[in-house]
């Protein structure tokens, strides 16, 4: 039992060491993003912590295009848009995203806001497979045609290969999003902490199943941000002064 007990432990052990191996080889890559050359932004936030305002703010301060889980939506519905359907327009000669923009008139640079921008910010219907392998194809095909920053939709797992990607994580104390969650909901904070906690299982569980890793996980993101004391713009700042 002994030996056993000490073979395990060198296994741990070994495990562990290569783990840090493989962490300290991330850490010494360049990955800083060039915005000179074609990019996406990736961010993931938390509920009430103002990160859709703040990716926003930051594609305008950039001049790029914003998708969320909004604009996905709509291009799955409007387009009805499949795995499918998508290898089959990216097979034509023209631009699929010349496509796109004709269906849904969307402004070639910055129009992404029409009827779905006031879709709840939550992920209340059920994802399939299908659904996701969907999501994944659009977002990475809008990438392919221009700069751009995401919010949502596992963007740092969709991007982590891209090779100019910078990924981004906006969290806030409860405190401060149950406030803010109460106020733009018009509701009570037990009932902001309610919907808190419910979109927070939901959105984990969207993400561990689709990635096998947590949101929470900062090895994800090379930049993480407290919302607490700062406005969406000043945090907006921050990302355009970390971009350089």
């Amino acid at each position: 039992m002994e030996l056993c007990s000490i073979i395990r432990t060198f296994a741990v052990l070994l495990e562990i060491k290569q783990k840090d191996d493989r962490y300290r080889r991330l850490e010494n890559v360049d990955i800083q993003m060039k915005k000179n050359e074609q990019f996406v932004i990736t961010i993931n936030r938390e509920l009430g912590s103002g990160g859709r305002t703040i990716g926003r703010l930051v594609a305008e301060r950039l001049g790029v295009p914003f998708y969320d889980k909004a604009v996905i939506m709509a291009l799955q519905e409007k387009y009805n848009l499949t795995t499918a359907e998508i290898e089959r327009l990216k097979g034509r000669k023209h631009s699929w995203w010349a496509d796109v923009q004709r269906i849904l008139k969307i402004d070639a640079g910055m129009g992404m806001n029409y009827y779905l921008s006031n879709r709840v910010d939550a992920p209340d219907l059920l994802t399939t497979d299908e659904m996701f392998k969907t999501e994944t194809l659009i977002l990475q095909n809008l990438a392919a045609e221009k700069s751009c920053v995401v919010a949502g939709r596992s963007g740092f797992h969709v991007f982590r290969n891209h090779p100019n990607h910078l990924s981004i994580l906006i969290q806030a104390s409860m405190d401060y999003r149950v406030e803010r969650v109460a106020r733009k909901q018009n509701t009570t904070p037990d009932e902001a902490r309610k919907i808190i906690e419910r979109v927070d299982k939901m959105r984990e569980n969207y993400v561990t199943k689709y990635t096998g890793t947590s949101r929470y996980d900062t090895r994800n993101y090379q930049l993480v941000i407290t919302a607490d004391g700062k406005t969406e713009k000043e945090i907006a700042d921050m990302i355009i002064r970390y971009i350089g």
